[in-house]
């Protein structure tokens, strides 16, 4: 599996998803398995 290079735009974007998806009631770990990152990834940001 290759790595995949995210925008600044794209990581602000996801970022906020997260955010929106918390406010819904969802787990942090659940929010941030949907949009596609790891929690490394995520808390790295």
């Amino acid at each position: 599996m290759g790595k995949n290079r995210h925008t600044a735009e794209g990581i602000v974007s996801k970022l906020r998803q997260v955010d929106v998806l918390t406010a819904q009631g969802r787990t942090m770990e659940e929010a941030i398995r949907q949009i596609g990152v790891t929690e490394v990834t995520y808390y790295g940001w």
